[in-house]
C-alpha cells in the first residue's frame, strides 16, 4: 500500500482512526529525505495492516511546527492516537522493520497506563 499524504486537516483524524501509523516528515529538497523514501516505500507494501502516511515540510509548515519537527526526515509511529516513537535521521530498512515490529508488540493497556500516569503528575 502506497503511502498517503497528510495535512494539517487529515494529520489528527489518521492518526486517532488509524491503529498503527508511521509518519514521515520530510522534504524534496532533503537529501537523506530521497534515500528513504524507498525504504518507506517498501516497508508499506511489507505490512499492508500498518498506515504508512507522509508529510511535506515544505507545504504543511503550520503541521511541522505543531509537530516540533526541528530536523528531516523524522519519523513518528502512532498507535491508538498515542505517540510512542519519534526520532529523526534516515532509518536502514532493518531498522524500520524493527521499529515496526516493536510497535505491533506494544501492550496498549500499559501504554495507556503510563500516558495517564504522565498527565496526572503534570496537573
Amino acid at each position: 500500500m502506497a503511502a498517503i499524504d497528510l495535512t494539517e486537516k487529515t494529520f489528527a483524524q489518521t492518526i486517532q482512526e488509524s491503529g498503527i501509523v508511521l509518519v514521515d516528515f520530510w522534504a524534496d529538497w532533503c537529501g537523506p529525505c530521497k534515500m528513504f523514501a524507498p525504504v518507506f516505500e517498501t516497508a508499506s507494501e511489507q505490512h499492508p495492516d500498518v498506515v504508512f502516511a507522509k508529510v511535506d515540510t515544505e507545504t504543511e509548515r503550520g503541521l511541522a511546527s505543531a509537530a516540533q519537527i526541528t530536523s528531516i526526515p523524522t519519523l513518528m509511529a502512532f498507535r491508538d492516537g498515542i505517540l510512542v516513537f519519534s526520532q529523526p535521521g534516515a532509518l536502514p530498512a532493518a531498522a524500520l522493520d524493527d521499529l515496526i515490529a516493536q510497535v505491533k508488540g506494544l501492550d496498549m493497556e500499559a501504554v495507556k497506563k503510563d500516558v495517564a500516569a504522565q498527565q496526572a503528575a503534570q496537573q
